[in-house]
């Protein structure tokens, strides 16, 4: 029961096909080559539409700047994530310049993935937990307490069920959130 921790910053960014933006990849799990998790930080530079992932589900959350519009939803900082088909590959529109974001994938059929916001304490099941933060804050498994800083996550395998809490930098803003992986359909 560790918990690994990877910070945006400490991330070298890599420039995507259509130039539209860097994404600094966090993690993509258990293997990079055959992900069932694939968790990132972006920064979209311009409008344009996303990429395609057949079979993926996808979570999106803007973390900075003035936000975008996806499939007519203007989303913003501390708005709640959208949660999409990957397939789709919608358009996006910057609603006043750049942006960073939150993006979490999990190829469907490969297990059961669920996200919720982090300001509520969490009881791990399954075989991977995370938890990401926009803000930084502390978060707290089993007595252990871990300092995060802002746009870092954390996660642990087979994690021991006793209760996760996060108290974050900032509070009321939504900008964190637990992920819990099962191998269960």
């Amino acid at each position: 029961m560790s918990w690994s921790i990877l910070c945006a910053d400490d991330v070298n960014p890599q420039r995507w096909k259509n130039n539209g933006g860097w994404t600094r990849e966090l993690l993509a799990w258990p293997h990079a080559a055959d992900w069932i998790l694939r968790l990132s930080v972006a920064d979209i530079e311009a409008d344009g539409p996303f990429s395609t992932f057949e079979g993926v589900d996808r979570w999106f959350a803007v973390l900075r700047g003035e936000g975008v519009c996806l499939y007519d939803y203007e989303l913003r900082p501390g708005d709640e994530l959208l949660h999409f088909d990957g397939a789709l590959g919608p358009d996006c529109t910057l609603l006043g310049g750049l942006t960073r974001d939150f993006n979490l994938m999990h190829r469907r059929g490969r297990g059961r993935m669920s996200v919720t916001p982090a300001s509520e304490a969490l009881e791990p099941v399954g075989h991977w937990v995370g938890m990401f933060t926009g803000h930084g804050g502390v978060l707290e498994h089993g007595g252990r307490a871990m300092a995060l800083r802002p746009m870092s996550l954390a996660w642990c395998e087979s994690p021991v069920a006793q209760r996760c809490v996060f108290k974050g930098g900032r509070s009321g803003e939504g900008q964190a959130w637990w992920m819990q992986w099962s191998d269960e359909a």
